[in-house]
């Protein structure tokens, strides 16, 4: 179940914090409650992408982008996401989550996030973003436009490449996927 409650929380946060730069780190507090916990009675992973969804909201209310992104009628769109689980979040646990954006080309944004526990990270993801207005996708460069932010003042760590180009070979592989199906959808129609 989405927490919504958590959700309000965070959007009225966001409204009354003050205005993040576009460099600037959003930081939402939180706590693992039952309704977190896995079989294995710490925050399941699921309850961590579903965190990085507020955590995404706080960033773009702060930021100005929320309240741009509604009135030019843009959509968000997550694209893909990557997480690395250092350490367990247990029962009643207070972190806090980091979110920021750490760079962008002519499509993406790339976000990072950390959950962080007493100044030790426990999990860090990667996720890219974009905009959507109906079925085209809003450039990156236009929002940056309209958010007043100079196109070129953040660029993206090499560790983001790096991810791309995993992501681009998971796209290769994915591709050879579709195929095997094909041939499978050609393999019974010939079956009858």
């Amino acid at each position: 179940m989405y927490p919504l409650i958590r959700l309000a929380k965070t959007v009225i946060g966001g409204l009354l914090a003050s205005r993040l730069e576009p460099d600037g780190i959003s930081r939402v507090s939180f706590r693992v409650w039952p309704n977190d916990l896995d079989v294995n009675l710490h925050m399941t992973n699921g309850r961590y992408l579903t965190m990085m969804d507020l955590g995404r909201f706080d960033l773009s209310i702060r930021g100005g982008l929320a309240g741009i992104a509604i009135r030019q009628k843009w959509a968000p769109v997550l694209g893909a996401s990557a997480v690395r689980y250092r350490r367990s979040l247990m029962p009643f646990t207070k972190y806090h989550l980091e979110s920021r954006i750490v760079g962008w080309d002519e499509k993406w944004f790339f976000m990072e996030q950390r959950f962080v526990h007493k100044g030790d990270v426990y999990a860090i993801a990667l996720t890219k973003g974009l905009f959507k207005r109906g079925k085209s996708t809003v450039p990156t460069r236009e929002v940056a436009e309209v958010l007043g932010v100079e196109y070129d003042t953040l660029p993206r760590p090499a560790y983001v490449q790096h991810w791309l180009d995993m992501e681009e070979g998971m796209r290769q592989d994915l591709k050879k996927t579709t195929d095997v199906k094909q041939d499978y959808e050609q393999e019974r129609q010939w079956a009858g």
